[in-house]
């Protein structure tokens, strides 16, 4: 049976050190409770007394009652010092947290140019500082900072440092692979000598993904005898991010065969991911393995045919594990397969026989010719299936829009916008302004439609893309709009293409309203939107 393996979260301290990441304190007690919930066994909050945002989180974080240990992060006491006078380690100490991370040097060569001092006072440095928090009753976390490095340049002496850490009474011994340089093999046979120099201590990994190898990293240091491996979600952190946990979690538990997280908590591994990104406001790569949203995704015809028979075919493992899901892409690639299983997953009764889905396969191949990609506008696509399948009940009839734009030399920009619409037989006539040609039309549309279906006040648009489609037309190019609308329970994805941007946006526009009001979180799980049907069709 294997050994459990202890997952460390930084996510709240150096995962917010990478670029175009910054958490309030409510941000951090946010995800704090997220991570709980996922399993992870140690939540590293930040460093206390560097900032208000900290200081707030360390004091709140108690009223959450967290199963996971909250730790503090901090370093070693200064030269020539004494640890009882270090207002660092006071900190810590203050925070009441049930852990410290304290780091120290390891590397030789940073003892002499960064700290300044020699390499017997570094030594002494690291044992006083343990040795202090352990006498506070805190649990220590030795993060030996350029572990690799170090070793590689002084074996002896950055054994010796893991030893005094040890002798100090440290509790867990981590490896930190600070510069992100070292390789797997090289992991590999430095955790072995540390493991073998220092039998029946705890051992730790820190990697940083400088050369695309943290995870790999990680997992050769588990191997090695390793057994708390230190990390963020989605990899954030410093330069090109810290050691993926994503990835790392499943790969341990359902590749090796490790004790890692519950199987019930590791469903919630795509949720925490995403919801996470929510949250730090930064996007999640599509690609990302197990818990991207193109993880699982199909496009070619054959593939989405052989997983309609066995998903192993294309499937390395099935995505509910992770609590992610198969998605069927629909595109100039697309076959009746990818159709019929898109359909399926829709609730759209096709028959395979019918003549409608080859005139359906037939339409998307031309939509995507003249620039359309539904494989990123799930809503477009499922609008333009019930369309075909006779399921879209005429909700309204647009007849016409209006757009004036006035810039004057002491105003900003004013965007109007006049809506004409037929609803039930009776014409309706609005007019909105906004910040844009856009937020004026989507103002207008939703005061046209508010007093028939106000459902419509909880939806909005998150996200707005443009895209050229060929340049060489210059500005009088095709262009590619992409809307992103959520409300209290979803999100989605329309698209519109049109040499003006204008009618390309409207177009999205129009079908992330339609898509609203279809109900579409029914479909998802979640309560219905009360309506149905459809009226306007775009394509």
């Amino acid at each position: 049976m294997s050994k459990p393996i202890s997952i460390f979260d930084t996510t709240l301290r150096d995962g917010t050190q990478g670029e175009g990441i910054s958490l309030s304190a409510d941000d951090k007690l946010k995800i704090a409770r997220k991570l709980d919930h996922l399993g992870v066994h140690y939540i590293e909050g930040g460093i206390p007394g560097s900032n208000g945002k900290d200081i707030e989180f360390f004091k709140r974080v108690k009223e959450l009652h967290l199963q996971a240990k909250i730790t503090a992060f901090g370093s070693t006491r200064r030269k020539d010092s004494l640890a009882e006078h270090d207002a660092n380690l006071h900190r810590m100490v203050e925070a009441g947290v049930q852990a410290a991370t304290l780091v120290g040097k390891s590397w030789d060569f940073h003892v002499h140019t960064a700290l300044q001092t020699t390499l017997e006072e570094n030594l002494a440095m690291i044992y006083d500082s343990i040795a202090y928090l352990k006498r506070k009753g805190l649990e220590v976390v030795f993060d030996a900072e350029h572990f690799f490095d170090g070793y590689k340049n002084n074996p002896e002496y950055a054994l010796s440092v893991m030893r005094k850490a040890e002798e100090a009474g440290a509790d867990w011994l981590v490896m930190c692979d600070t510069n992100g340089g070292t390789m797997p093999h090289e992991v590999y046979d430095i955790v072995s000598t540390l493991s073998g120099a220092i039998p029946g201590s705890k051992l730790g990994i820190h990697t940083h993904n400088d050369c695309e190898l943290a995870v790999a990293n990680s997992m050769s240091a588990v191997r090695a005898g390793a057994t708390q491996i230190q990390g963020t979600i989605n990899g954030y952190g410093e330069r090109c991010g810290n050691a993926n946990l994503c990835s790392i979690i499943p790969n341990l538990q359902l590749k090796l065969g490790y004790e890692v997280l519950e199987a019930d908590r590791l469903k919630q591994l795509t949720n925490t991911a995403r919801y996470i990104s929510e949250i730090a406001n930064v996007h999640m790569p599509v690609n990302q393995p197990y818990v991207g949203n193109a993880a699982f995704a199909h496009k070619g015809g054959i593939h989405v045919s052989a997983i309609l028979r066995d998903s192993r075919t294309y499937e390395h493992i099935a995505p509910e594990l992770v609590g992610n899901r198969q998605r069927v892409l629909v595109s100039e690639l697309a076959g009746q397969s990818n159709i019929l299983s898109k359909a399926q997953e829709m609730g759209i009764d096709f028959d395979p026989e019918n003549e409608d889905t080859k005139q359906v396969i037939a339409k998307i191949k031309d939509l995507e010719h003249q620039g359309y990609q539904f494989e990123g506008a799930d809503a477009s696509l499922e609008l333009l299936l019930r369309q075909a399948n006779g399921d879209l009940k005429e909700l309204f009839i647009f007849e016409s829009f209006k757009m004036l734009v006035e810039k004057t030399a002491d105003r900003p920009v004013v965007s109007e916008a006049f809506v004409k619409l037929k609803i039930d037989g009776v014409s309706i006539y609005t007019a909105a302004e906004g910040n844009g040609p856009v937020n004026a039309l989507d103002n207008a549309l939703r005061k046209a439609l508010i007093t028939y279906y106000p459902g419509l006040k909880d939806m909005h648009l998150s996200d707005y893309k443009v895209r050229v489609l060929d340049d060489k037309d210059a500005t009088a190019s095709k262009v590619r709009v992409l809307i992103e609308s959520q409300d209290f329970h979803n999100s989605w994805n329309t698209v519109g293409v049109s040499s003006n941007v204008i009618e390309a946006s409207w177009e999205a526009l129009v079908d992330s309203i339609r898509y609203a009001l279809l109900g579409q979180t029914k479909r998802e799980g979640y309560e219905e939107i009360p309506s149905a049907g459809w009226g306007l069709v775009n394509h």
